[in-house]
């Protein structure tokens, strides 16, 4: 079939071999897919001439010598190369995304905050005009850091396209079921599940069940990666199986005038074309765009007494130059057993070296019983001193310790290695609570210089 042959206006995507869906299974596997039959060569990676009047072009994620287990790149097979879907940029002004370095003399980012859940405002807001950033760390000129942004959608993108050329996001929905339409093939995202988009690829995000709400990390840094288990061994926390990689799916859509959204160091500037740039027909390679369950999360922690540091915890981790301390942690602290003996159960007081962003999926969190509601979302800063407060710290001290089941909740943490700066939009404009600081006020003083356990 030759290129003129196909419709002018349409969407195929290429079912998984053997089950029947849109999605393959495995993490950093190298994947290979087509929606039309014989769309993808066989042997080799740039042949003469493509079936179909395809372009081959590479989209890579790494340079090129980077080491084999960390190489990345994947080979698209298009209806048009990508220097076809891009002509002369303009700069457009999207103020409540921001990028570091953004540190603002005039804001206190020293300090424990917490935010009630940012409420979905009733206008349309896309996924570009609805993005909120809270926070951001590092500096995306060096590619260390990252941004954390609560985004707020109403309306699905129309003829209009998007791609990050700083970072790799990762999507944490809270309310509302999204779409995101890609280069590489189509994800649906809930809540419960996450999304990994990574730099450079295109998409497109459209409201399935509205309105959404929910939280990204923007990493400017090296890319998100599965943590080594060390003695846990090969098996729990995030088992790359239940990782979903889309199919192939593309659309030949010609005539239709159509904006194109790039950020680019922190500056987001726009571009026209006639025609859609998700018109990739076929691919193969380990560079793309992943879903995963957190329901498929399968936690470790204490069986005998104590409770573990919280990276046991870890989903995902972007690394740093420095052996063990991570650009960012993706950490989820969901359903789970508590079993420990003579142990103060809950997460205990602690400073610590990384900065701690925390949301609430949903439920209650065990060591914040009050006031953080689902969608709400609380900073910890590098080097300031958090844990229970008064409630959980007395319960948690005189329970009667029988195996119990935390249940109903499902909260996350952005943990990186560089403090977390607040924005303006973080500072005055989103629900802060004020009083959040005095939930330790209530803090009893038990020493009386006598001896025996109080």
């Amino acid at each position: 079939m030759a290129e003129h042959d196909l419709p002018r206006d349409t969407t195929r995507a290429a079912a998984a071999a053997g089950s029947g869906s849109g999605y393959m299974p495995g993490f950093g596997n190298d994947f290979e897919t087509e929606a039309l039959p014989g769309a993808l060569p066989q042997g080799q990676n740039s042949p003469q001439k493509c079936n179909y009047g395809l372009y081959a072009e590479q989209l890579s994620g790494t340079a090129f010598t980077a080491p084999r287990g960390q190489n990345e790149r994947t080979w698209c097979y298009r209806i048009r190369p990508s220097v076809h879907h891009t002509g002369r940029f303009a700069p457009v002004d999207l103020p409540y995304w921001k990028t570091a370095p953004n540190v603002l003399p005039n804001v206190t980012s020293l300090g424990q905050y917490r935010w009630d859940p940012i409420p979905v405002p009733d206008q349309d807001l896309t996924w570009l005009t609805g993005m909120r950033t809270m926070t951001t760390a590092g500096d995306v000129n060096i590619q260390v850091g990252m941004a954390s942004h609560v985004y707020l959608v109403t309306q699905s993108m129309v003829d209009e396209y998007f791609f990050s050329a700083d970072s790799e996001l990762l999507v944490v929905p809270q309310e509302g079921r999204l779409r995101f339409c890609t280069e590489l093939g189509i994800i649906d995202l809930e809540p419960r599940e996450i999304a990994i988009l990574p730099r450079g690829l295109v998409y497109r995000v459209e409201v399935l069940d509205g309105p959404c709400r929910g939280f990204v990390c923007e990493n400017y840094g090296q890319k998100f990666d599965l943590p080594g288990r060390g003695p846990i061994g090969a098996n729990c926390l995030a088992n790359p199986r239940d990782f979903k990689c889309p199919v192939a799916a593309f659309e030949d859509r010609d005539g239709v005038r159509s904006r194109v959204v790039v950020k680019w160091c922190g500056q987001f500037h726009q571009s026209w074309i006639d025609h859609s740039p998700l018109d990739v027909v076929a691919w193969h390679g380990n560079y793309c765009a992943y879903k995963y369950d957190l329901r498929t999360y399968s936690p470790v922690g204490a069986i005998l007494f104590d409770h573990p540091d919280p990276s046991i915890f870890t989903v995902l981790t972007a690394p740093s130059g420095q052996e063990g301390t991570a650009n960012i942690d993706f950490v989820l602290f969901r359903e789970r057993w508590m079993v420990a003996e003579h142990s103060f159960r809950p997460p205990w007081y602690h400073k610590n070296i990384m900065s701690e962003l925390m949301g609430n999926i949903y439920g209650t969190y065990d060591a914040k019983p009050q006031g953080f509601a689902p969608g709400g979302i609380s900073l910890h800063n590098c080097m300031l001193p958090h844990g229970p407060d008064r409630d959980a710290f007395e319960g948690a001290s005189n329970a009667d310790l029988r195996p119990h089941k935390l249940d109903n909740t499902m909260s996350f943490m952005f943990e990186t290695r560089f403090p977390q700066h607040l924005t303006d939009y973080a500072a005055r404009e989103a629900p802060m609570q004020p009083e959040y600081i005095e939930v330790w006020g209530r803090l009893e003083k038990k020493f009386d210089g006598t001896p025996g356990v109080k």
